[in-house]
């Protein structure tokens, strides 16, 4: 039987159940500094485990589903505020929206969003009824809710997964399951070791099945590390082939730091970006030069007469890497920059355009999955984006799984934006091993959350796509972060935040087999973790009672 904290007196229950809602609340704001500690930005894991674990406790104390969902719902609106309350930056600084509106609007996204984990927490709480005594099976019936949870986050009404527990682990011991299954696989661990450590006791110290399931944990953990290290580093000769003739390519990243109030201003912003950024692309000089989303912030017809013509003439010089005359020629180079592309009557895109020598058309890629809001207006909202100051429109889709830019032997693959939260959108690109991309190219600006904690978040985020398909991934943005992820996840580069800047450097492009996540997401999107999910919850109500 759950401890009765009331002590009899009256009132005391109610007293009590505010007690456990606030602590649930400070748990949900401990996960939200797991993803990126507010003073430094780093990711903590084990922070991430422990503010579950509590999560966890409180829930085993929990007397029914509707107690049960209130703290599931106090952690999560609590955990999602604090993750994404830098919303309230753009809606109220940049967009002019009243304070307490914007206050209420992040606050409100978040319960809404928080309501999948309320309803995983009264599922557990129907659960923990029917195999109290099983520490496995309640882990596992709590693993698998949570990672629903988080799936139906990630995907229903087009998706918000920022801040899913899984990026706490991109530098953590977890890290080796990304190749496997991928963010939400890792939260769904994360979500079973918080729960056993829930459950833990002293006495448990002294049992030899407690040594004995650690040193399998142990164990299992070693080998899918060592598996990683043969995959990423090779191991033996295939190490030292790797180490032998690396494929390396030279970029140039372009940080305009161009104010955000100001981006769009014909009088100040925009003569400013286009004055910097056609300078740095002229001169900047890498095999691969890339400008942050909307760097040219008009339309192609908008701009002056020759502009757009003069960058691309300029690229299309020299002669690819590799061919007879490339070296008796200046360093061949080429070009992605992001730009608004489109008209009113076909519709507009967010896009990347690339120019290369030796290609006969310029190369395009535009933004599939767009921001609500921002670049879409849901049904029944646009008297919300009415009572804002923000350019929004509603842009045309590209397609999922587009091709990638072709240059210096890379297969080069852009994203924009927050579209490097969608893992298993990118892993399209990996249907046909031939085409699959070789370093992935992140364009985006976020000036819109000020100098917040959203950029070490979205730093986070690219971090974890470069671990669960193993290639590099090269961020170029307007404010921040500015950075050189490697196949490892490890950031080797990195432009300071809110300074204009050309970050140079070389990145090693990866063409090998592609990884597990890669390859079953690339067929079968995220159904197999639905599946999982829905059949550890199933077999925690089809297990047998354990007889008292």
């Amino acid at each position: 039987m759950p401890r009765d904290f009331s002590g009899g007196r009256p009132g005391a229950p109610a007293a009590a159940g505010g007690a456990r809602a606030a602590l649930a609340g400070l748990a949900g704001l401990a996960q939200a500094a797991s993803i990126a500690w507010p003073w430094g930005g780093q990711p903590l894991w084990w922070l991430q485990i422990a503010s579950l674990a509590v999560l966890a406790r409180l829930l085993l104390g929990a007397r029914g589903p509707w107690p049960a969902a209130g703290l599931g719902a106090a952690f999560a609106t609590a955990w999602l505020t604090g993750t994404f309350w830098w919303l309230f930056i753009s809606m109220h600084t940049y967009g002019g929206l009243a304070a307490p509106l914007a206050v209420l609007a992040v606050v409100g996204l978040a319960a809404f969003l928080g309501s999948y984990y309320a309803v995983a927490a009264a599922v557990f709480a129907r659960i923990k009824t029917r195999i109290a005594g099983r520490r496995g099976g309640l882990a596992v019936a709590f693993g698998a809710l949570w990672l629903l949870a988080e799936l139906a986050r990630g995907v229903l009404w087009t998706g918000f997964p920022w801040g899913a527990g899984g990026y706490a682990h991109v530098d953590g011991p977890l890290a080796v399951l990304a190749r496997w299954v991928g963010v939400y696989g890792i939260g769904a661990v994360a979500a079973v070791l918080a729960m056993l450590a829930a459950q833990g006791r002293a006495a448990d110290l002294r049992r030899p099945k407690c040594w004995a399931v650690a040193a399998f944990f142990v164990a299992a953990w070693a080998g899918l590390a060592a598996q990683r290290h043969c995959a990423v580093d090779g191991c033996g000769a295939q190490a030292a082939q790797l180490a032998k003739a690396p494929a390396l390519l030279s970029v140039a990243l372009l940080q305009g730091n161009i104010p955000q109030d100001e981006k769009f201003q014909a009088g100040s912003g925009i003569p400013q970006a286009l004055r910097w950024y056609g300078d740095a692309l002229r001169t900047a000089d890498a095999a691969l030069v890339v400008a942050p989303e909307t760097a040219i912030p008009l339309l192609p017809q908008q701009l002056m007469p020759g502009y757009l013509e003069s960058i691309q003439a300029h690229y299309a010089g020299g002669s690819p890497p590799g061919t007879a005359t490339a070296a008796t020629t200046t360093t061949p180079r080429a070009a992605l920059l992001g730009i608004p592309l489109g008209d009113a009557e076909q519709g507009y895109t967010n896009s990347v355009i690339g120019f290369a020598p030796g290609q006969p058309a310029t190369y395009r890629y535009d933004k599939h999955h767009l921001v609500p809001f921002g670049e879409f207006v849901p049904p029944l909202f646009r008297w919300f984006t009415e009572l804002m100051n923000i350019p929004l429109g509603d842009f045309n889709r590209g397609g999922v799984g587009q091709p990638s830019f072709a240059w210096a032997g890379q297969r080069i693959a852009p994203n924009i934006c927050y579209e490097d939260l969608f893992g298993e959108e990118l892993a399209a690109r990996f249907a046909d091993p031939s085409l699959a991309p070789t370093v992935f190219v992140n364009v985006s600006n976020i000036a819109w959350f000020g100098d917040s904690v959203a950029i070490d978040q979205h730093l986070a985020i690219s971090r974890m796509r470069a671990l669960e398909f193993e290639r590099p991934m090269v961020r170029a943005t307007n404010t921040g972060a500015t950075a050189l992820v490697d196949h490892r996840g490890v950031v080797t580069a990195r432009l300071p935040s809110a300074q204009r800047g050309i970050l140079r450097g070389e990145v090693e492009g990866r063409s090998g087999a592609a990884t597990p996540f890669a390859w079953w997401a690339a067929r079968a999107g995220l159904w197999p973790l639905w599946l999982v999910g829905a059949l550890g919850v199933i077999g925690a109500f089809v297990v047998r009672p354990l007889r008292r």
